[in-house]
């Protein structure tokens, strides 16, 4: 989509335009409610100052949406799809797969929630050996960090959706 018709749809429209980029609601209605943006530059720039300033509440949120690594997202709709192709670096390699479960356990039970990596451009081998540095991390500096992976996540969605 171009940045000029992202800017020309109605409100609602441009909210589920943006919904595969990260599932925070109040991110997608800000970032509508400063259309018309002048240039993509304004637009990523406006995404990043607003991911910034994500807390806790909104990582729940996001995190409802996305699949453990290395299990592929079921769905239809763009955000699965997404997920998908993020992912297809860890392949049918059933060693990677069962490290990655055994991994995805540990992580679960220290922090409680779901390991959250950009997975684009990383290897399987890549997003595991991150996965087990970050079960190191205190709970603190791992939130701060999947919070960094998050918006990673939802940057490049948005600028592979709108230019």
């Amino acid at each position: 989509m171009t940045l000029s018709q992202f800017n020309q749809l109605s409100a609602e429209q441009a909210q589920a335009a943006l919904a595969h980029c990260v599932a925070i609601k109040r991110w997608q209605q800000a970032m509508v409610a400063a259309r018309p943006y002048a240039s993509a530059k304004a637009l990523y720039q406006q995404a990043r100052l607003l991911a910034e300033t994500w807390g806790d509440e909104d990582f729940t949120q996001a995190l409802a949406a996305h699949p453990r690594i290395g299990e592929r997202a079921s769905g239809e709709d763009k955000e699965a799809a997404l997920s998908r192709q993020e992912q297809a670096a860890v392949g049918d390699d059933a060693e990677l797969q069962q490290a990655l479960r055994e991994g995805n356990g540990d992580y679960e039970q220290r922090f409680g929630h779901l390991f959250l990596i950009r997975a684009k451009g990383r290897s399987g081998q890549e997003m595991l050996a991150e996965l087990r540095r970050r079960l190191a991390n205190t709970p603190a500096q791992e939130q701060e960090e999947a919070l960094a992976q998050l918006r990673e996540i939802t940057l490049l969605r948005l600028e592979e959706s709108i230019a």
